[in-house]
């Protein structure tokens, strides 16, 4: 009888253990990622858990009551991965490394943009990253001024660790910002009577005048031409910048009378900042530009996204008038 109630105990353990095993084996639904900070508890991790997968999160915070699992001292994000058991889970939140995070941005305009962009990646959060941006000291000590500073955030892809401060990111970015601008290209800059800063000025004018890849050369050079002519550049997307308004169709004669810095009808030379985060292509398409003796520009009428060149301004103004009269007949305004 004695060797029954064991044999029956045994069993009862082995099935229990068996159970467990498979409980707590079965693997997340989908991937995802779980963000501590430090001081968290299991209820909070539960809650993190949940977003990624509510069945896990609960086999997750069970196991770690279980075997007296702590996470207050963990702060980071942890990438789940489908598939991946509770077992692991919770061998990866106890003591494994915090993973990084890919932060891709392109297609920016304001740095107020791309610390949204920022603050919806990281633990600090979009308006720490908006007061590091504004922080003259902070700007000054990378080399920029809160106008300027623009220059340094070059659209790619990056990793980093989700706790990392606005200020350790913006280092890491002027690093990288060093990193592409090497003695050949601080060197073409130079022969053009640039800085970085000049070219990034540009490049963001430019793409704002043109989507078109294989015409931004060309008309970056318009714009160089101005500038060793001693024109003011006039150029549109300035005098949008300055308004706060990129919408705008069809610049008026008030519009452009906007007292602004960045107003290049009113002001010679160059807005004291991009006026957007230009890419890498289009910074290497200002220090190559092509030699021309343009220095006027006006969209083309047929709406292609191209644009009409002349040398003089009467040329300029037959095809001004052709692109007006194209506005008119869409009724564009």
């Amino acid at each position: 009888m004695k060797k029954k109630i064991i044999l029956l105990a045994a069993c009862v353990v082995v099935c229990l253990a068996s159970w467990l095993g498979s409980y707590f084996l079965v693997g997340a639904s989908v991937s995802g990622v779980v963000h501590l900070r430090a001081g968290s508890d299991l209820n909070t991790l539960c809650d993190s858990l949940g977003t990624v997968d509510a069945t896990l999160a609960r086999r997750v915070t069970t196991l770690m009551r279980l075997t007296g699992g702590d996470v207050s001292h963990r702060q980071g994000a942890f990438k789940i991965a489908k598939g991946q058991s509770a077992f692991a889970v919770m061998r990866h939140l106890r003591s494994g490394a915090a993973d990084g995070v890919r932060f891709t941005f392109n297609n920016v305009r304001t740095t107020g943009e791309w610390a949204a962009r920022w603050g919806a990646k990281f633990m600090a959060g979009e308006e720490a990253m908006k007061q590091a941006l504004a922080d003259e000291r902070l700007c000054d000590s990378l080399g920029f001024t809160p106008q300027s500073i623009a220059a340094m955030l070059l659209p790619d892809s990056y990793e980093f660790y989700w706790d990392i401060t606005p200020a350790e990111m913006l280092g890491k970015m002027k690093g990288y910002y060093d990193q592409f601008w090497n003695e050949n290209r601080r060197g073409a800059a130079q022969a053009l009577g640039l800085t970085p800063v000049d070219v990034s000025i540009i490049a963001s004018i430019v793409e704002e005048e043109t989507a078109k890849t294989d015409e931004r050369g060309k008309v970056a050079r318009l714009y160089l031409n101005r500038l060793a002519a001693g024109m003011p550049l006039q150029a549109d997307p300035t005098v949008k910048f300055a308004l706060g308004d990129f919408s705008i169709k069809r610049l008026t004669a008030a519009m452009t009378r906007t007292e602004s810095a960045y107003n290049t009808y009113r002001r010679t030379g160059l807005p004291p900042g991009p006026i957007r985060l230009p890419e890498k292509a289009t910074l290497d398409a200002v220090l190559k530009a092509p030699q021309h003796n343009y220095l006027y520009m006006c969209a083309k009428e047929d709406f292609s996204g191209y644009h009409n060149f002349a040398v003089d301004y009467a040329s300029h103004q037959v095809n001004a008038r052709r692109y007006q009269a194209a506005l008119d007949a869409r009724n564009i305004h």
